[in-house]
């Protein structure tokens, strides 16, 4: 702008002063073409074209105003900068510095206006770069925040997905079974079925209470309470049980994953099999706790990692993960033709207990031991 009110003191013609706007016009469009969104989603041919275009509005309307436009090309050698690669983008904006040093020289030959285009066009060309790279930041910052906002959205999704898989598929398959075994005692033992249906008004309590937590985004599981669960369960679905449960206190997220395991467990064993027989232990030693599921009865196509359905990571994967994320190892694996068993070890060095299970009680609790 400084060059075109530069050359209306001069009191142009008509037609000068309409060919020196027509040139600041393009000048300010092609400049703010590079600070735009739109800038680099042009391919290289046309950025190229355009570049050379600045250069042509830049040096050739010095044929006709002279030292009047000597100010401009400071904006080319920022644009340089700005649209090619590194090595030859400094190169082209040293070489228009220099060309502005040598035409100053010959209009004026005045050493200190050498020193000051070349000074002005150095700064001019940087403060373009700058700013024209503020703004690709500013929107490239801006295009990360969406990113990180959508995969917010998306991580929340699936753990609601996954705990809501982990919770109510359990629940629902007690429900039914439970629902069906009062079916055919309600006739013949009235008073076992009642007790079946204060059972199912529990679990469907649980089932509510546990929805909730998943809404919450908190939710505690205790193991204790899902061991009693499973044998309850499974003796309703006519399965065996066998259980050897060998623990101390355990941190609040090691309890919580295990109950997961074994819930995931006993719904896979409930869907995916006719077992008759099931044996579940859970142990704590050197360090780590394990937790293992051996069952029967497993159909032709065995419930595995690689066979895991349902949207955004359940069943077996998720157990996977979940595992994983405390530092621990989660194998499913179909033994012979009918067994199946789903082992999981959990290293205890790196799990920190929960203030209400640090108190000097915790450490005389004697072992819980229970075997079926």
């Amino acid at each position: 702008m400084l060059a075109f009110f530069r050359v209306l003191l001069t009191k142009p013609t008509f037609l000068t002063g309409a060919l020196c706007t027509v040139y600041i016009v393009l000048l300010l469009s092609i400049q703010i073409l590079w600070m735009s969104k739109r800038a680099a989603e042009l391919p290289v041919w046309a950025r190229y074209s355009a570049l050379l275009v600045q250069a042509c509005l830049v040096y050739l309307p010095l044929l006709q105003f002279k030292q009047l436009w000597v100010g401009l090309p400071g904006f080319l050698a920022g644009s340089a900068l700005v649209v090619m690669p590194v090595p030859f983008g400094w190169i082209t904006a040293g070489l228009v510095v220099v060309s502005m040093a040598f035409t100053q020289a010959a209009y004026s030959g005045q050493p200190e206006d050498v020193v000051y285009i070349t000074l002005s066009t150095t700064l001019t060309g940087l403060l373009v770069y700058g700013l024209t790279r503020l703004a690709t930041l500013v929107t490239e910052l801006h295009k990360a925040r969406e990113e990180l906002a959508k995969m917010a959205v998306a991580r929340e999704r699936l753990r609601f997905a996954r705990d809501l898989h982990d919770l109510l598929g359990y629940n629902l398959s007690a429900i039914t079974l439970k629902s069906e075994l009062t079916h055919r005692l309600v006739i013949k033992h009235p008073a076992r079925a009642r007790e079946e249906l204060v059972e199912i008004l529990q679990i469907s309590r649980q089932a509510l209470a546990d929805v909730r937590a998943v809404a919450s985004g908190y939710r505690e599981m205790s193991l204790d309470e899902e061991c009693q669960s499973a044998r309850s369960v499974l003796a309703a679905a006519d399965v065996q049980v066998q259980m050897d449960v060998n623990y101390r206190d355990l941190p609040v997220r090691v309890s919580t994953v295990l109950a997961t395991v074994l819930r995931e467990g006993i719904t896979n064993l409930l869907r995916h099999s006719k077992a008759e027989f099931c044996e579940i232990s859970v142990r704590q030693a050197d360090g780590r706790v394990t937790i293992e599921m051996v069952n029967d009865g497993v159909r032709d196509i065995p419930v595995d990692s690689r066979k895991d359905e349902g949207p955004g990571g359940s069943g077996i994967h998720n157990l996977s993960a979940r595992v994983a994320e405390l530092g621990g190892e989660l194998t499913a694996e179909r033994e012979g033709d009918k067994r199946f068993r789903l082992h999981a070890v959990i290293p205890l060095f790196d799990q920190q207990h929960d203030s209400d299970q640090d108190d000097g009680d915790d450490d005389l609790k004697p072992p819980l031991r229970v075997v079926s």
